[in-house]
């Protein structure tokens, strides 16, 4: 039985690695899933793989960071689908930079789609969710959703390099537990997941040249060198890098109705990994 039958789910950033991984776990247990990627050939592909396993599926792409975003995204839910059960605030990249070599620019861009992003959306779900459940409630229903917000290890102990990227999924955390406290009238469930190393095309080791992502028109750097890599999988218990599949995973258990009555709470999904 697909334990998501029916609800409806957001899922930012869902182009590519773990997003993409998200959106089709969430599929799979039969939620309707908007997809958004930075890029609309990424964004649409997913959608259209969802569809091509049964499922439902519609792409709203663009950058989460970008004015109006929000209200689109979560428009799209309601006006395609009828309903809105299920927020994962997925999108993010990294700029890294130690604190002296950091520009404002890289920092406000961490801020941007690691924390301003999110809330803007959460923003934009808040009234949509508010009139479902004041239905629900009025009909003697206790129906239970969903926000998932995606941290990482940096933001729960920091990391060197990363002083923007550390501040923002720090921050998230917080975001997380105001509104836990502000929905759980709404019968909303707010958690977190914080990411070790996963293995994605943001962390794939630097062979002979470094690769880059553009980013709003930014040449980003991405990958790690081996040597670190093996360094970071040696500090890990279970010896290696999640997958993107069990990064989902972990999302998935807070989205599924074992979890109605866990809110507030950070989950890191690191291997074991404590720093």
């Amino acid at each position: 039985m697909t334990k998501l039958k029916g609800k409806v789910a957001l899922v930012s950033g869902s182009g590519r690695g773990i997003g993409r991984a998200i959106a089709l776990k969430l599929a799979s247990e039969g939620a309707r899933v908007v997809i958004n990627d930075l890029d609309a050939e990424p964004g649409d592909a997913v959608a259209a793989e969802i569809k091509a396993m049964g499922g439902d599926a519609v792409a709203v792409n663009g950058s989460v960071s970008e004015s109006g975003f929000a209200d689109r995204f979560v428009g799209a839910a309601v006006e395609k689908f009828g309903g809105l059960d299920i927020v994962v605030n997925n999108a993010g990249y990294t700029w890294d930079a130690t604190i002296q070599k950091m520009t404002d620019e890289q920092f406000q861009a961490m801020l941007d789609v690691h924390l301003v992003a999110p809330f803007r959306i959460l923003r934009a779900a808040a009234e949509p969710i508010r009139i479902f459940a004041k239905k629900e409630a009025e009909a003697g229903q206790e129906v239970f959703r969903k926000v998932v917000n995606i941290s990482s290890i940096a933001g729960l102990y920091g990391n060197a390099g990363q002083a923007s990227y550390s501040s923002a999924k720090a921050s998230l955390v917080g975001l997380t537990r105001t509104l836990c406290k502000e929905w759980g009238r709404y019968k909303v469930n707010v958690n977190c997941v914080a990411f070790g190393l996963i293995n994605t095309r943001l962390t794939q080791p630097i062979e002979t040249q470094q690769k880059t992502i553009d980013v709003a028109g930014r040449d980003i750097k991405v990958g790690v060198q081996p040597q670190m890599l093996d360094a970071m999988a040696r500090m890990i218990p279970l010896g290696r890098g999640g997958t993107p599949e069990e990064a989902a995973d972990a999302v998935y258990l807070f989205c599924s109705p074992e979890s109605n009555y866990i809110s507030g709470q950070v989950v890191v999904c690191g291997g074991g990994l404590i720093i």
